[in-house]
């Protein structure tokens, strides 16, 4: 019952949201076509800049492996494993943990 009861600030407020609407000529098109554009742009903008930042460290990545292995090797020649079991496993073992790496930072990312 109390739905149905207006006073004149009701009635002031339902004729104004009666009246017809103001022609845009496309503004309003316009302005949505931008808005999501906008939100492409800043959606796609981190992804792309992390594969170009990628794509440039793979040569100083690659040579820091490299160096690594050197490094791991004369440290485990001294261990109980043979050296060549352990330089040969290195990079591969180096580049899996990269790869894993890599994939739990894009889905954190896709989950934001």
């Amino acid at each position: 019952m109390a739905d149905k009861m207006q006073d004149a600030e009701d009635r002031l407020l339902e004729s104004m949201f009666q009246a017809e609407s103001i022609p845009d000529d496309g503004f309003s098109v316009r302005a949505v076509r931008r808005i999501r554009r906008q939100l492409w742009v800043r959606r796609l903008a981190l992804p792309i800049a992390m594969v170009v930042g990628a794509a440039v460290a793979v040569k100083p990545a690659s040579q820091l492996l490299s160096i690594g292995s050197q490094l791991f090797g004369s440290v485990a020649s001294s261990s109980m494993l043979p050296q060549s079991v352990v330089t040969a496993q290195l990079p591969i073992l180096a580049m899996g943990g990269m790869a894993i790496a890599f994939v739990m930072v894009m889905f954190r990312l896709f989950e934001e």
